[in-house]
């Protein structure tokens, strides 16, 4: 792979080797999305997996937003 960029490299490769948090999937009304638990019954919203096309034009269901779920 080569990348061509004038930042320094530390810049670029920042947080490389960090550890993911883990995800989880999860319905929430009728949507299957991937979110990262931030506290018991609460997850910041990563991705959705399985919704309508409109559902991407919600801005509630961007990704960093939270969500209660069960």
């Amino acid at each position: 792979m080569t990348i061509y960029t004038n930042m320094p490299l530390e810049v670029v490769l920042e947080g490389f080797n960090d550890k993911m948090e883990p995800h989880q999937e999860v319905w929430v009304n009728g949507i299957r999305m991937q979110v990262a638990p931030v506290a018991p019954g609460i997850g910041k919203i990563v991705r959705l997996l399985d919704c309508s096309l409109h559902d991407y034009l919600n801005p509630s269901l961007s990704p960093g937003n939270l969500v209660h779920y069960q």
